[in-house]
Formats: C-alpha cells, sequence, structure tokens
C-alpha cells in the first residue's frame, strides 16, 4: 500500500514521507484527527489570546498618551526611573505569580516602556513646536 500523500494543512508529520520531503507547514492525513482537532482548538485560543493582547496594548498606549499629553504641558521628564523600576518588579512578581519566566516578562515591559519614553519625546516635541509657534 503507498503511502498517504499530505498535501493540504499545518500540522507535519515525521512519520510521512511526504512531510519529511516537504519545507512548507503542512497537515498531514496521517495524523489523528483528535490531534488535529485538539490543536485546532489549541490554535484558536492563542488567536483569541492574541487579539485581547493588541487590544490591551491600544488602551494601555492610550492612557500613556494621555500621561505624556500631562508631561508635556507640565514640562516634566519623558522618562521617570522610579516607575519604572517599580514596575518592572510588580511585573516580575505578577510574572512569577503566574508561572511565566520574570525575565520574559521584564524583557517585554522594557520594550513597552522604550516604546512609550519614544512616544512621550515626540509629544513632547510637537507640544514644544506648538507652543513656540503660538508666541
Amino acid at each position: 500500500m503507498a503511502a498517504q500523500s499530505c498535501r493540504a494543512s499545518v500540522v507535519v508529520s515525521r512519520d510521512c514521507p511526504d512531510c519529511r520531503r516537504r519545507s512548507e507547514r503542512i497537515a498531514c492525513p496521517m495524523i489523528d484527527p483528535n490531534v488535529k482537532a485538539q490543536l485546532a482548538s489549541y490554535r484558536q485560543s492563542i488567536d483569541n489570546i492574541d487579539a485581547a493582547l493588541v487590544h490591551m496594548l491600544a488602551e494601555r498606549f492610550r492612557c500613556t498618551k494621555e500621561v505624556g499629553v500631562l508631561k508635556a504641558k507640565y514640562n516634566l521628564p519623558p522618562a521617570d526611573p522610579a516607575r519604572e523600576e517599580y514596575q518592572i518588579e510588580r511585573l516580575r512578581q505578577l510574572a512569577k505569580a503566574a508561572n511565566l519566566d520574570p525575565d520574559f516578562a521584564e524583557k517585554f515591559l522594557n520594550f513597552v516602556i522604550k516604546e512609550v519614553i519614544r512616544h512621550h519625546e515626540q509629544i513632547a516635541a510637537d507640544h514644544a513646536e506648538q507652543s513656540a509657534a503660538a508666541r
């Protein structure tokens, strides 16, 4: 009996000769349908979580934009090292409690903080330009 060929999906099987030869990700008909269903379910959850993360980040950046506007209006610096240090430690503790690598959480927050500071610097520059033009 000839080996079944896998030509059209998402999961690669080590047992399928076609899967071993092909470089793109494919779904193999040799994989148990229950496993495929389980993978599909997990992937749907991941997709939902990713969407929620994007929306949460968008909301976070809406709030930090308002902080940036206040800082620019009152001539406060874009960065607040004490607040950033507090947030990093707080997030590390939350990560530990959630069984997430605290180093990963810190790297993620540092990335977000750098982006927020960049936004705050731009808001401050825009505010300074508007103030100078109004004079």
